[in-house]
C-alpha cells in the first residue's frame, strides 16, 4: 500500500509519466538496502557483539558503565585528565567525584574522540547562589574548547535560552527544561558526531549532536553552524576529526561523576594530546646520513609534523613517544637519553634511525 500512494504521488507531482520513468521509480525503490554488502537475513552475516549494559545510577550510587565504555572517571583520581596544557590538573576528586577548582582553569582528557557517546554526571552547588548564567556554570566541550553542551543549574533559574542546561551553547535552546534541583545528580548522554574536513581544509560535513538530559531527549541530532562561542558565531575551520574532551571552569565548584564514553564507528588507534612542552622537545632536524635530514616541528592541536624525501606528514600521538600519520603507513617513535636522541622512522617496515642534532 506504501508503494502504491507513492507512485499515486509521483504521478500527481510529474503528471502522467513514461514507461520508463515508472520502472526507473519502481525499480530504485525495489533495490534499497540498508546495507548492500549483505542479503535480508544473511546467515553468515557477523552478529553484533555482545555488550554487559551495565546498570542506572541513583542519587546515592552511580551505575556501573557498559562493558565496552571508556571509564573516564571512576571516582577515585584523575588520572586521564589534565590541564589544558598537558599539566597536571588542579581540580580535585574527592568523595567519589571529580570538583572544579573555581580558577583553575579547564579540564581535559588525555586520550582524544571522535565519533562517540559520553554519558557524564553531573550536580551543581547547593545551596544555590548565584542568578542566571553566574549559578552553577560549566560546560561539556568537544573539539578540545570548540563545541559545548551547556552545564547550569537551571532549576527554576532565568537565563536567555541558548544558554541554559543541555543547550548547544548560543545555537540550540534544548526542546525542553529537564532540570533536577541543585544537589541532586543530574546526567547527559551525548551522542556526538565529529566534523569532517577534506585535505585543503574545506568542510566536508558538520558536526552533529543528540543529546539526553535526565532521560529526556533534549537535541535531536542537530547541525552545528561552527564553534559555540559567547558573543559570536563563527564559521568553521579545520581541525583534527578526534581531539579532547574538556569541562569548563566557570567559577562554579560543579561536581562530576561516572564518566565514561563509547567511541563509535570502526576501530581505530587511540590518540592522545600530548603537552606541547613534550612537542617541542621533540622538535628539530634529525640526521639520517650527510644528504638526508629529517624536520620534526610542532603543529596545532597536538600535532607534530615530519619532513622528510620531499615529503611532509602529520603525525599524531599514539602514545607518549610514538606517532603515526593516517594518509601514509609512516610511523615515528622517539628514543631520547641522556647519552644521545634518536628518531625512528618507518614506511610501511623496518625502520631507519636519525639523530637529533638541533
Amino acid at each position: 500500500m506504501k508503494k502504491a500512494r507513492q507512485l499515486r504521488l509521483a504521478f500527481r507531482r510529474i503528471g502522467a509519466p513514461s514507461v520508463i520513468t515508472l520502472a526507473l521509480l519502481v525499480r530504485s525503490d525495489m533495490l534499497a538496502q540498508p546495507d548492500p554488502n549483505w542479503l535480508g537475513h544473511d546467515r553468515a552475516r557477523p552478529l553484533p557483539v555482545v555488550v554487559d549494559p551495565g546498570s542506572l545510577s541513583t542519587q546515592d550510587q552511580p551505575g556501573k558503565p557498559p562493558s565496552d565504555a571508556i571509564v573516564l572517571f571512576d571516582g577515585k583520581d584523575l588520572s586521564q585528565w589534565a590541564a589544558m596544557d598537558g599539566s597536571p590538573t588542579k581540580w580535585v576528586a574527592r568523595n567519589g567525584a571529580m570538583e572544579c577548582v573555581p580558577g583553575s582553569g579547564y579540564v581535559r582528557t588525555l586520550q582524544c574522540f571522535g565519533d562517540c557517546q559520553l554519558h557524564v554526571e553531573w550536580s551543581a552547588p547547593t545551596p544555590a547562589r548565584g542568578e542566571g548564567q553566574g549559578r552553577g556554570n560549566s560546560g561539556v566541550f568537544f573539539g578540545l574548547d570548540r563545541y559545548e553542551i551547556q552545564v547550569l543549574d537551571s532549576y527554576g533559574n532565568k537565563t536567555y535560552a541558548d544558554g541554559s542546561a543541555a543547550s548547544v551553547y548560543n545555537q540550540y535552546p534544548p526542546l525542553v527544561n529537564a532540570s533536577r534541583p541543585p544537589g541532586q545528580w543530574q546526567f547527559y548522554d551525548i551522542i556526538w558526531t565529529a566534523p569532517r574536513f577534506d585535505p585543503t581544509g574545506k568542510l566536508v560535513s558538520p558536526a552533529r549532536v543528540t543529546v539526553i538530559h535526565n532521560g529526556v531527549l533534549v537535541q535531536n541530532n542537530v547541525e552545528l553552524t561552527g564553534p559555540t562561542t559567547w558573543l559570536t558565531r563563527p564559521p568553521y575551520a579545520a581541525h583534527p576529526e578526534k581531539l579532547p574532551i574538556s569541562f569548563q571552569d566557570h567559577g562554579n565548584p560543579v561536581r562530576f561523576r561516572n564518566i565514561w564514553v563509547r567511541e563509535l564507528g570502526r576501530p581505530a588507534k587511540k590518540e592522545f594530546m600530548l603537552p606541547n612542552t613534550v612537542l617541542d622537545g621533540f622538535s628539530g632536524d634529525y640526521q639520517r646520513d650527510p644528504n638526508d635530514i629529517v624536520r620534526v616541528r610542532r603543529a596545532a592541536d597536538g600535532l607534530l609534523s615530519v619532513s622528510f624525501s620531499g615529503a611532509t606528514f602529520l603525525m599524531y600521538a599514539g602514545s607518549p613517544t610514538r606517532f603515526f600519520a593516517k594518509t601514509t603507513d609512516v610511523q615515528c617513535e622517539f628514543r631520547f637519553s641522556d647519552a644521545e636522541k634518536f628518531a625512528v622512522l618507518s614506511v610501511g617496515e623496518g625502520g631507519m634511525r636519525a639523530k637529533k642534532i638541533n
